[in-house]
């Protein structure tokens, strides 16, 4: 049994229409969207491995995949929760309780920010 980063026929075929909506020589601007889909296909999550791929795909440098993957908040650079508990930290969201929110969330759940409930089910995040 294989453990390849491969997309599945149904997802290629999204990644291929991405790609066609760019003039010839500006395959990299599919790079976002291409992400996402490499993100819900393979776990939630973008390993190293599977930026590897989306780069060989588009014909690009891995790195200009991590730095891109690195840089937004939406991509998830390590295996998170089924569910994605994100609380925002700006001085708006402070102002109106966010913190009150995250400890709620890590008494409750018994977890701290950028962790895991053992059960897999829930990842707090605070961006």
């Amino acid at each position: 049994m294989s453990n390849e980063i491969k997309f599945n026929e149904e997802a290629l075929a999204t990644v291929n229409k991405i790609i066609a909506r760019y003039p010839k020589g500006k395959h990299k601007s599919a790079l976002l969207p291409i992400l996402h889909v490499a993100q819900a296909e393979f776990g939630g999550w973008l390993s190293p491995e599977t930026m590897d791929y989306v780069a060989s795909i588009l014909n690009i440098k891995p790195i200009e995949v991590y730095e891109v993957a690195s840089f937004y908040s939406m991509y998830n650079l390590k295996p998170v929760g089924k569910c994605l508990l994100e609380v925002c930290r700006t001085s708006s969201c402070w102002t109106r309780g966010a913190e009150d929110v995250v400890k709620h969330i890590e008494k409750r759940l018994n977890i701290k920010e950028g962790e895991t409930t053992k059960d897999g089910m829930f990842t707090l995040l605070v961006p």
